[in-house]
């Protein structure tokens, strides 16, 4: 089952590193669409492919053959330019290291996608998502001055600050606590329920993968399962299951 309204889509998206003998496949023959509106996890062992695909497809990394279309533009064969004006202006992050520019405050982080751009903040939508994350007394802040919680709520609010089409969040919550990771991931289901985002997360976390719309599984570079309206249950069942079937998740 396909998701009928894609934000994102892969078409025969496979990546090769190396050659020869030495030749590793990240991603062998992947077609996948990620729905407008919901919040996509990405699971997977070590090594499956799953941050592969995320950064093929965020235009961060070059497949070795296949397509992928943003928000409807072929990214494919977009000179490097215009690669990065598509990131800038339909594309956020979030890292599971946060990736915050250490001289900056938190207001200064967040707004830095737009700085560089030369747009004008939208001061209303940066109440709403700074209010909503609750990071508002530590606007003035700089990165060592909060916590890591705290840091990747500036990184989310970076990452919504400009609109996107769509966040991609690599092992958004792997560097928290389980306190803070179940406030991060409450605010990315929030931003897909109250603020119609569309968010695919990578993670190895089943209680992550559980705030998620669907659950995509990869193994050796290629889909080999999916999940709809996951539970805690369902998806450890379901990762056991294709474990026992050989494929490791």
């Amino acid at each position: 089952m396909m998701p009928t309204d894609a934000v994102a889509q892969a078409f025969g998206l496979s990546k090769t590193y190396g050659v020869g003998t030495a030749a590793v496949t990240a991603l062998d023959d992947v077609t996948v669409e990620f729905a407008r509106g919901q919040l996509t996890a990405i699971m997977g062992p070590s090594g499956s492919g799953k941050s592969t695909l995320m950064h093929c497809m965020a235009a961060l990394d070059t497949p070795t053959s296949g397509r992928v279309v943003i928000d409807g533009v072929d990214i494919s064969h977009l000179k490097d330019k215009v690669l990065t004006t598509l990131r800038r202006d339909r594309l956020g992050f979030v890292f599971q290291a946060y990736n915050l520019i250490p001289t900056l405050t938190a207001r200064e982080n967040i707004t830095l996608p737009l700085d560089i751009a030369g747009t004008k903040v939208d001061a209303a939508w940066f109440d709403t998502v700074v209010d909503t994350l609750g990071i508002r007394d530590r606007l003035s802040h700089r990165p060592d001055e909060l916590s890591g919680g705290q840091q990747q709520r500036v990184a989310c609010a970076r990452a919504l600050v400009n609109r996107p089409a769509l966040v991609f969040a690599d092992e958004p919550t792997g560097n928290l606590d389980s306190r803070a990771s179940a406030e991060i991931l409450a605010f990315l289901r929030k931003s897909v329920d109250d603020f119609g985002q569309s968010i695919v997360m990578v993670t190895h976390d089943p209680s992550a993968a559980t705030y998620a719309d669907r659950v995509v599984f990869l193994a050796d570079g290629r889909i080999v399962d999916e999940l709809f309206a996951p539970t805690m249950q369902s998806v450890l069942d379901r990762t056991q299951d294709l474990a026992s079937t050989g494929v490791g998740v």
